[in-house]
């Protein structure tokens, strides 16, 4: 079996994807394709595998490959000892995981000077074997004969023995494995208060006094004990029960009812508690915490793969709203592009209370730049802003005017950023935050892109997770967003064209710069006179890039150019034009795709094709709606029991949801009250910004908590 197929079935035995898809994908990983690329252009090859199927691939090679390097690393360094027998080399090269790979490595590892090492220089390693083989009868007298310069007596050359059989037990696989095993069926956390904790740790209260099996702690709970650990405020400990230990090491070292096997009891006890439990309680940390950040991130993805997904309102003119009290509101309007405008502000909340001349500069402004949408940030002073723009600003009867309240999580990022510096050198944080409120309306995609997804504030112990995983995670949920949707190429921002298939920062900078020098782009074609867009770059990019108005209709749309003379022969197959079958579904329906079925051309790819013929271009984002909060709840104290409100899902974790209903703090709707069947799976029953209706059950003020409902039968 070659390489490929080898590394194939590894994979596999992982994933559960068929081998001959796995050697396709990596080979196209090979060849520079990406994976927006492979799973829209690629299907034949890969047998219709999707982004996250395509990413396991990915992500395992990637393990598998530093799993090999550490094993060729282990085995160079045993054999440099001239220590690697056939059947170490056997055994390390049948290892399939890393704990078994690291026992069987141990006891070769090059090691700092340890109580067992200085015992060994001591000469003490004959009577540990021979305590160990327990076929002497007087201890006492054989270790007599240990006694030196550096050994003072016989209890010191016992001592000296047990500190080098504790290591021998804490070094032998079986041991290690057989309590590994038990660990990973029995270990319990048990978490209690730091004596150090101050009036701070309150919030962890419920972990005070705490214990559950390992295995049954969800994700979301162990990530909150060691964020709890690690700000001083408890102290969590992993155990199983001592039976289970001594019985494991007694089956493999004790022989006998002798003073031997009393020694070597003592010995067992140290190399447990000194050695094998310290080693055990880290590696199922370290295994748990992988665990649970891995979680922790698939949530999160799944929560911005959602906002970053979000209807957009499209190519309008919008008048955002950050909203303040004292310094007041920040007023821009924007136009379809995205570009600024106008800016000024108005006091129509305490202490100006200007609210006539407010609302005037509002009515005006939306007459003068011929205003669609109004968008208003959900932050400080948000819902009275809704209140003042919806009750006080008295547009014409036939005025089209839609309000919205967007989210503005992050926009603060933003407006301090690099990014926005460089887009609005000229104007402060307040004129930056507002236009990023009103553009989140217009494309939330698209301006979502320029604010590390860290800080848009939809998933939980982001900052506690690995830092790095989180980082690729993210990354390749905004790539997949951005392709998915696909980008106008004449309007897309530089941050928008980096995430875009076979682009990057360079890449991206390059087509805003040949945009300044020569205006529009007016085909894909143009895309290849972009200094450094090579001819793979082109293959990976041009299916995602959108351009309006080109003199090829299929430009813009997700046909890849490498597929345009298909198309055309299509049409010509029907009489008619590429641009009549972009809007002939009759023409379309006569169409028999199995003609044009080719050695790299399958009917995936072809059913893609006409799909995309029918709706050339079409946002898959959907329609957005508008909503409105309860006008008569806008603080917390205005709850009550039994209320029933509309609100807006702004987080989604694996205990529920958080909804926004108009009080400045998000209620949580528990797992239990998603509605009235057992739901295992929050996203079973909501979105990211869906709009529902919840009860509310009870509103802890002190704590700002508030539980709330969404079943029926409540």
């Amino acid at each position: 079996m070659d390489n490929n197929a080898n590394l194939a079935n590894r994979i596999s035995a992982k994933t559960g994807i068929k081998p001959a898809a796995i050697i396709s994908t990596l080979k196209l990983f090979d060849e520079g394709c990406t994976i927006p690329f492979i799973a829209r252009y690629r299907k034949e090859l890969t047998s219709g595998l999707d982004e996250v199927q395509l990413a396991e691939i990915q992500l395992t090679n990637e393990k598998l490959q530093e799993f090999d390097k550490r094993k060729k690393a282990i085995i160079e360094s045993i054999e440099e000892q001239g220590k690697l027998s056939p059947e170490l080399l056997r055994r390390i090269q049948e290892c399939e995981l890393l704990s078994e790979l690291e026992d069987l490595y141990l006891p070769y590892k090059p090691k700092r000077k340890t109580r067992a090492s200085v015992a060994r220089e001591n000469g003490l390693e004959p009577l540990a074997l021979l305590i160990l083989k327990q076929e002497t009868r007087n201890v006492s007298i054989a270790a007599e004969r240990f006694i030196n310069d550096k050994i003072a007596g016989v209890e010191a050359a016992l001592d000296g023995a047990k500190d080098i059989i504790a290591e021998i037990i804490s070094e032998n696989p079986t041991v290690r494995t057989r309590i590994r095993n038990v660990f990973s069926r029995e270990a319990i956390i048990t978490v209690k208060k730091a004596k150090n904790s101050g009036d701070e740790g309150v919030k962890y209260k419920d972990y005070f006094e705490y214990n559950e099996p390992l295995r049954k702690c969800p994700s979301h709970r162990l990530l909150a004990v060691f964020r709890g650990e690690t700000e001083g405020h408890l102290n969590a400990k992993l155990e199983i029960q001592p039976e289970k230990w001594q019985d494991i090491i007694s089956r493999v070292y004790i022989k006998s009812n002798g003073e031997c096997a009393d020694i070597i009891e003592e010995a067992a006890t140290d190399s447990y508690k000194r050695l094998i439990a310290p080693a055990m309680e880290t590696e199922f940390r370290n295994e748990y915490k992988e665990k649970a950040d891995l979680e922790a991130i698939r949530v999160f993805g799944q929560n911005l793969k959602q906002l970053l997904l979000a209807p957009p309102l499209g190519e309008k003119r919008i008048m955002g709203i950050d909203p303040g009290y004292r310094t007041g509101c920040k007023v821009v309007c924007i136009d379809e592009n995205g570009n600024l405008l106008h800016n000024e502000t108005i006091y129509p909340h305490p202490p100006q209370n200007e609210t006539v001349q407010a609302a005037k500069k509002v009515k005006s402004l939306c007459e003068a730049y011929k205003i669609d949408a109004i968008a208003i940030g959900n932050g400080t002073a948000g819902r009275e802003t809704e209140y003042f723009i919806s009750k006080k600003v008295f547009f014409s009867p036939d005025s089209q005017i839609k309000v919205f309240v967007v989210n503005e999580s992050g926009a603060s990022i933003y407006s301090a950023s690099s990014v926005a510096r460089e887009e609005f050198p000229s104007y402060d944080v307040t004129v930056r935050g507002a236009v990023s409120i009103a553009r989140r309306l217009a494309d939330p995609l698209a301006e979502l892109v320029k604010i590390d997804p860290k800080s848009i504030g939809v998933g939980q112990y982001q900052h506690d997770v690995d830092q790095n995983l989180l980082k690729k995670e993210l990354d390749r949920i905004v790539e997949n967003c951005v392709n998915n949707v696909g980008v106008n190429l004449n309007t897309a921002s530089k941050y928008l064209l980096t995430y875009v298939s076979g682009l990057g920062p360079q890449l991206a900078q390059n087509i805003v710069d040949y945009r300044k020098q020569n205006g529009s782009f007016e085909s894909r074609e143009e895309l290849k006179k972009v200094p450094r867009l090579g001819a793979k770059a082109f293959e990976q990019a041009a299916g995602f890039l959108r351009i309006k108005n080109s003199k090829n209709p299929l430009d813009a749309c997700a046909v890849h150019p490498e597929r345009y003379e298909v198309v055309k022969k299509m049409a010509a197959s029907v009489g008619c034009s590429i641009s009549e079958l972009l809007t002939d579904e009759q023409k379309r329906k006569q169409i028999n795709i199995t003609q044009f079925v080719g050695a790299d051309l399958g009917l995936p790819t072809l059913n893609d094709i006409l799909k995309e013929l029918s709706k050339p271009g079409l946002d898959p984002r959907g329609p957005l709606k508008t909503f409105s909060f309860d006008s008569k709840i806008n603080k917390i104290e205005d709850l009550q029991v039994g209320m029933t409100l509309p609100g807006i899902v702004t987080n989604i974790t694996n205990f529920g949801c958080f909804v926004d209903i108009g009080v400045k703090q998000d209620g949580l709707v528990h797992l239990s009250q998603l509605a009235d069947r057992y739901v295992r799976d929050p996203n079973e029953i909501v979105k990211l910004q869906q709009q529902v209706m919840v009860k509310v059950l009870e509103v802890d003020v002190p704590r700002k908590r508030i539980n709330l409902s969404m079943k029926q039968n409540t």
